[in-house]
């Protein structure tokens, strides 16, 4: 039993007035009995709280149930305990004042040194060796003690005596461990201050169970002068505000422990009304227009389910709910989709070479199963599965009457047919076939969020070390574009400057020529002495040029530098602008190329599907179904005898909005709508304008005037009839 602040919590008797029609609300794990439903409430709170303290091990801050586990792990435990070691330990345990953690370390003590029990086995160490043996006698007269022990063969039996010495035992561990003594101790134990075994145990075991006299009268003067003590010392210590609320909060918290408010969600059937509770919808009723009995719905649902899911492995192409319910309330026997339909089972089970197999080599059918002949192949199943619920059909389906069936009739055999399917090879080898292309659809499908996410962070640390760069780009563009601007000015007045002396050096070369000439003409100087001249003038003046061009190319370079920095980094920004926008549109590209190619993969998957899961139950257990391939949501009852459909996206709205949050199951259900309501929905809608065009269609069929000569529409209502299996072998 848990305890409740360290001392057992009693349980709530059953009420004595009840009767058999009464309405009671029982606790799973105490089986306590309430009738009323608030007291039930509060006693689960408790209950879920984490106060309660396992009675074996000491275990605290666990809940209720959890400590009830606890204990019964821990009795498992203390079963295992040895039963040559019991009596000992309960004598040392009886009546001892000493404290838990005192008493194991003496219990541990006397265990290993000086407690060894005759029939215990154990090792002794011989000669530097170990050998097992068994303590046959304790023979307590000699100084040390000794031991008689038997040694242990091979075939775990006696075959010798000897006597050893305590310091010859090998004691590789404790024979119990420290967890199981202190789990046999509070288990065997009614009382802890002093320890008392409990009175069948120590009958059990012969021990007393009366307290020794002086002990008693210690322990009592012990206890009194303690709690003397402690009391004397709290009158001294003075009180302060804060330790006074908390007392005082820690008295009315246990006063009003059982009023703590209901955590959400929990079982639908306990949820009551609240003042804080949203406006919910009311529930549509669902419509019940089936052809087949509402309690044989479920095998329709399944059957055509199977064939279109399993189409390709059948070789059967896909047709609407409406026209098989049609086909199979239908009284006319060879139809050319239920002859389809029977004729894809038969040549799978054919395929297979199973008993199917070896009853149609009996009978030498023909390979080919057509609209004469398939009704023979449905005898043979039927006579092949001894179903006593078929064989009174039998005559009927040989003479040509299969139509006459009743519905019920017809889809009991293709649930059978279904059954034989499943166990086909081929069946097998395609369900392992979608599921392994179901598992590397959804890893690629992983490697594709990984990718993006990756993509996601890089472009953030570009973006942030681009907006970093800009930042710095903008303190050096508007610093270096003064000091260019300036250094090409100065460039400029350099280059001018150099320039004059250029000329000033040609004037000084003319002037020097014509001095050269006068001289030549006064002094009369031969033409030899002329021509140096003229060539070094003519090198001098070579130069000049080189200069003057290097200097209009600088100047030229100067001035288009100082034009692209003193011009507005307008250009620049326009540049930068064109590029993030060029960038945001190809990262939106990216985006939704990779939001496509999300979305692609999970309808792959979902075309993989090999089996169809209810999306959940309501409060009352009614189970609710959608299918990939037929535009309705349909409601199954909890005994599934009855079955309703809704066809309107309003409908699936209001049942949205009627679903109580606060239930584990309507949550559940709630959250499993919202996360296909976009499929949901669309595929109602389209089921909507379809039966409004189909309906149109009638209309004009039947308004069609005699006097136009064109041809006559199809009704919609009759498209079974006008079948055609296009996955044909």
């Amino acid at each position: 039993m848990p305890l409740y602040k360290r001392k057992p919590f009693p349980l709530v008797d059953s009420p004595d007035d009840l009767e058999p029609r009464d309405l009671v609300f029982q606790v799973r794990f105490t089986k306590e009995i309430f009738k009323d439903y608030q007291e039930y409430l509060k006693r689960i709170n408790l209950y879920r709280r984490r106060i309660w303290t396992c009675k074996v091990t000491g275990k605290a801050n666990l809940t209720y149930e959890e400590a009830l586990v606890s204990e019964q792990c821990a009795a498992e435990k203390v079963q295992q305990f040895p039963k040559e070691l019991m009596a000992p330990v309960l004598h040392i345990i009886q009546f001892s004042t000493l404290t838990l953690r005192d008493l194991l370390v003496t219990l541990s003590r006397k265990l290993q040194e000086r407690q060894l029990v005759e029939g215990l086995e154990l090792h002794v160490r011989k000669k530097d060796k170990s050998f097992p043996c068994k303590i046959l006698k304790i023979l307590e007269d000699s100084d040390p003690i000794s031991y008689e022990v038997g040694w242990i063969g091979k075939d775990k039996k006696v075959t010798g005596s000897s006597v050893v010495n305590f310091n010859d035992l090998i004691r590789r561990k404790l024979p119990v461990s420290r967890e199981v003594l202190k789990s046999f101790i509070r288990e065997s134990t009614s009382q802890s201050s002093p320890w008392v075994i409990h009175d069948n145990l120590a009958r059990e075991h012969g021990i007393s169970t009366e307290p020794p006299e002086d002990s008693n009268d210690d322990d009592d003067n012990a206890r009194k002068k303690k709690n003397h003590e402690l009391c004397k010392q709290k009158r001294k210590e003075p009180e302060d505000d804060n330790s006074l609320i908390r007392r005082k909060k820690a008295k009315k918290g246990v006063q009003t422990a059982e009023e703590e408010p209901i955590k959400y969600p929990i079982d639908d059937s306990l949820v009551k009304p609240g003042a804080d509770d949203p406006k919910f919808t009311d529930r549509p009723p669902p419509s019940r227009d089936f052809g087949v009995p509402e309690e044989y719905v479920g095998d329709l649902l399944m059957v055509w389910d199977f064939c279109s899911s399993f189409g390709r492995l059948l070789h059967l192409s896909p047709f609407s709910l409406e026209d098989f319910e049609s086909a199979i309330c239908h009284k006319d026997t060879n139809l050319n989709l239920i002859m389809e339909s029977h004729s894809a089972f038969f040549q799978l089970l054919i395929k297979d070479e199973g008993d199917y197999f070896t009853a149609v080599q009996k009978k030498k059918r023909k390979s080919k199963i057509t609209l004469l002949n398939w009704s023979e192949y449905l005898c043979d199943f039927l006579e092949m599965k001894e179903i006593s619920e078929f064989s009174t059909h039998i005559a009927t389906i040989k003479r040509g009457h299969y139509g006459l069936l009743d519905p019920h009739y017809k889809l009991a055999i293709f649930r059978e047919l279904v059954v034989c399917a499943l166990d086909t090879d081929a069946f097998r080898d395609r369900l392992d076939d979608s599921i392994e292309q179901q598992q590397a659809l959804a890893a690629k499908k992983r490697g594709v969020a990984l990718e993006e996410g990756r993509k996601r962070r890089e472009e953030k640390l570009l973006k942030a070390e681009s907006n970093g760069k800009q930042v710095l780009n903008g303190h050096s563009l508007e610093n270096g574009g003064k000091v260019h601007h300036y250094e090409n000015g100065s460039d400029d007045k350099q280059n001018g400057s150099n320039y004059k002396p250029n000329g000033s050096n040609g004037k000084q070369n003319g002037c020097e020529d014509k001095e050269n000439g006068c001289e030549d003409k006064e002094n009369g100087s031969n033409s030899k002495s002329n021509g140096s001249n003229d060539k070094q003038n003519g090198d001098v003046a070579e130069e000049e040029n080189k200069h003057i061009l290097v200097y209009r190319r600088k100047k030229a370079s100067g001035n288009r530098e100082r034009n692209s920095v003193e011009e507005p980094s307008s250009n620049e920004e326009h540049k930068e602008s064109d590029k993030q926008s060029r960038d945001k549109r190809n990262e939106a590209k990216e985006n939704r190329n990779e939001g496509q190619t999300k979305e692609v993969l999970q309808k792959e998957i979902e075309k993989l599907y090999v089996c169809t899961y209810s999306l959940g139950k309501d409060k009352d257990y009614n189970r609710y179904w959608f299918f990939r391939h037929e535009g309705r949501l349909f409601i199954e009852s909890s005994d599934s005898k009855y079955w309703g459909y809704y066809s309107a996206k309003e409908e699936l709205d209001a049942l949205v909005g009627s679903l109580n949050p606060k239930g584990e199951r309507e949550r559940a259900l709630q959250k499993q709508l919202q996360k296909s309501y976009d499929k949901i929905s669309l595929a109602l809608q389209k089921r909507s304008k379809d039966i409004a065009f189909n309906i149109a269609l009638e209309e004009a069929v039947v308004r069609r005037s005699t006097r136009v000569h064109a041809p006559v529409r199809d009704n919609p209502a009759k498209a079974f009839l006008r079948y055609v299996n296009k996955w044909k072998e």
